[in-house]
């Protein structure tokens, strides 16, 4: 008897429930918030991976570390780390990618407003240099696999060294506006140029032929800007 009773109580209950539903629906979730929700974990995954990547790299170096063991630490599946690089070199441009972006924003928001186009040109170089810093060994993995990389995080560090050539020649013109540099003087062309010499000087230091980053930055990186300031032409 008592059975029989709870099985009509629930009965009851279920359909006050299915009546107070259709009474008071559950709104609708808007297709910009599910959007917005997607787009976050999609952020919150590559985040987690580039994390995972950059901690293994430097704890068990980058030949010792595997996707598999990035996948783990990131708790993805292994197939999903694809989803954001396309192999294990790409999970590092992935790293360096938003650490250069970092450091070139931050320099870029403290340089100073005067001064000496030298000067505002190896502040530039100084924070990215210190960035590099904080991890040598993969610093000199990345330096060496930069040139001809591909992949769709190294398409991203590309397009971030361009637009790092463009700020350089934003202050080669300021430069030419304070009378520094000739009027002539094409400021993209110029850039590419300094840009070229401060890459030079961050291979000399990483891969041991400066024996610290500051010598590498001052006197070898300034010493070649003022070559490029001046030129090779003798002066009449």
């Amino acid at each position: 008897m008592g059975r029989v009773v709870a099985e009509k109580q629930a009965r009851t209950r279920s359909r006050k429930t299915e009546r107070a539903q259709q009474t008071n629906p559950r709104p609708a979730v808007p297709e910009e918030a599910e959007g917005g929700r997607r787009e976050q974990n999609k952020l919150e995954k590559r985040l987690r991976i580039r994390d995972a990547a950059a901690a293994l790299f430097i704890e068990q170096g980058y030949a010792a570390t595997t996707t598999r063991m990035i996948a783990e630490r990131a708790g993805v599946a292994a197939g999903t780390l694809f989803l954001y690089a396309d192999d294990k070199q790409d999970l590092m441009f992935l790293v360096f990618h938003d650490r250069l972006q970092a450091a070139v924003e931050r320099q870029t928001r403290s340089l100073p407003r005067q001064g000496p186009l030298i000067d505002r040109l190896l502040h530039m170089f100084r924070g990215v240099f210190a960035m590099y810093a904080e991890a040598p060994a993969l610093s000199a993995e990345f330096i060496k696999a930069l040139p001809g990389s591909k992949g769709r995080n190294a398409n991203e560090v590309n397009a971030l060294t361009f637009s790092f050539i463009a700020t350089l020649a934003t202050l080669v013109r300021e430069g030419k506006e304070r009378g520094e540099v000739d009027p002539r003087v094409d400021a993209l062309m110029a850039a590419r140029n300094i840009f070229s010499l401060y890459f030079g000087s961050l291979l000399s230091w990483l891969m041991g032929l400066a024996p610290t980053m500051e010598s590498a930055l001052d006197p070898i990186l300034r010493d070649a800007l003022m070559l490029q300031m001046t030129g090779l032409v003798p002066r009449g």
